[in-house]
């Protein structure tokens, strides 16, 4: 899809836009040439009415030439004279111009149509070299929105295949077991509770994978809006990283705050923002080689916070890194394990930075990798 950009204090499509640019162009360059050839007109009249001054008055004149009474109705009213050729002299030009104009436009309508076409080139005439760059970039942008649409579209699809395929798994296990623990009446307490709690946690996979296809409808139907507040981010983090717990002990990970100052104060949603930092943690772990330690570093910096998350384990590859915040992108190494999510975390995650008119990027080397947020701080 092409993205809208803000114009006269609406969103508009970026082609609309651009269409506005390329007619604005066409005019200044249509008013520049009439402006200079009225001047260049003006200048001809005077030059050409000093030179017939000086060329007819060096003859002697007896009243009976057939040229005399024009000649001296032009020498008694010069200024009606150059007023008059000049009105004649700027109706021919604005007659060339306008013609022109026409021929302009009908031209870059044409050459209009070809901006949703194939990737071949647009050209136009020599007179409109601005106007053929300007329309080849847009084509050129159209050309990759297309692009990363489709790759998107691809990977839902992708992922919705995915899901479906994972959902028999959890499903077919819970009732096997649901089915033997019917069937079977003289079977163990201790079995039972075994068969019970294989069940409970294919039934939560389950659960995990239902939520993931909610992700993907939420994320595609709904607006984000905020609802600002001032909060303690500090009070934010710990609190986090207090509810991660269960999942840090799980993997056997630590994780350590630090907070320079502190009691630093942002204002922002706090549900919203509290989506991002926790997505930003549930990725640290998921990543996290089993023993290591996740570090969460907040740092003051004027009129900004920065807030890393860092953690170590496998080395992100560049090519990837640079994906990661797209939407429905995954790692192969989340799609292979039970706690891979839908893709849609960072992309949320990053949505979220940006209305806060913050930014979010990632870097990873020699096994540490580290997710950096910069938000405003509240004044």
């Amino acid at each position: 899809m092409i993205q809208p950009e803000s114009f006269g204090g609406k969103e508009v499509p970026v082609f609309l836009v651009q269409k506005r640019s390329i007619k604005s162009v066409i005019l200044r360059r249509f008013f520049g040439k009439m402006l200079r050839a009225g001047v260049l007109c003006i200048a001809i009249l005077v030059v050409c009415l000093l030179i017939g001054k000086s060329f007819f008055g060096s003859y002697i004149w007896y009243g009976t030439e057939s040229m005399y009474p024009l000649l001296h109705w032009i020498s008694e009213n010069q200024e009606i004279f150059v007023a008059g050729m000049f009105l004649a002299g700027l109706l021919g030009i604005g007659i060339f111009y306008w013609i022109s104009l026409l021929n302009y436009f009908q031209e870059v309508m044409d050459a209009m149509e070809e901006l949703a076409g194939d990737g071949k080139r647009i050209s136009l005439r020599p007179q409109l070299r601005e106007v053929e760059e300007h329309m080849n970039e847009v084509k050129m942008q159209i050309h990759r929105n297309e692009q990363m649409a489709k790759e998107a579209e691809q990977r839902k699809n992708d992922l919705v295949v995915y899901l479906a395929h994972d959902l028999k798994t959890p499903l077919t296990s819970v009732i096997g077991y649901l089915t033997l623990l019917k069937e079977e009446q003289m079977i163990s307490p201790g079995l039972r509770d075994k068969y019970l709690a294989i069940s409970l946690e294919k039934a939560e996979r389950l659960e995990d994978l239902i939520n993931e296809f909610f992700e993907i409808t939420r994320f595609n139907m709904t607006h984000l809006e905020l609802e600002m507040s001032a909060i303690s981010l500090d009070r934010m983090l710990e609190q986090i990283v207090y509810e991660f717990h269960p999942m840090l002990k799980e993997k056997g990970l630590g994780c350590g705050l630090t907070v320079e100052p502190d009691h630093i104060k942002i204002c922002c949603d706090p549900d919203k923002m509290q989506r991002v930092f926790d997505n930003l943690l549930r990725n640290a772990v998921l990543y996290s080689d089993e023993g290591s330690r996740i570090e969460v570093r907040v740092k003051g910096m004027g009129k900004q916070v920065r807030i890393r998350v860092e953690n170590f384990g496998a080395t992100i590859p560049k090519e990837k890194l640079e994906r990661v915040f797209e939407q429905f992108y995954r790692l192969d190494s989340a799609r292979q394990s039970r706690t891979g999510g839908a893709g849609l975390g960072l992309a949320i995650a990053k949505e979220i930075v940006r209305l806060h008119h913050g930014s979010i990027w990632a870097e990873s080397k020699e096994g540490r990798t580290v997710f950096t947020v910069e938000l405003p701080l509240s004044s």
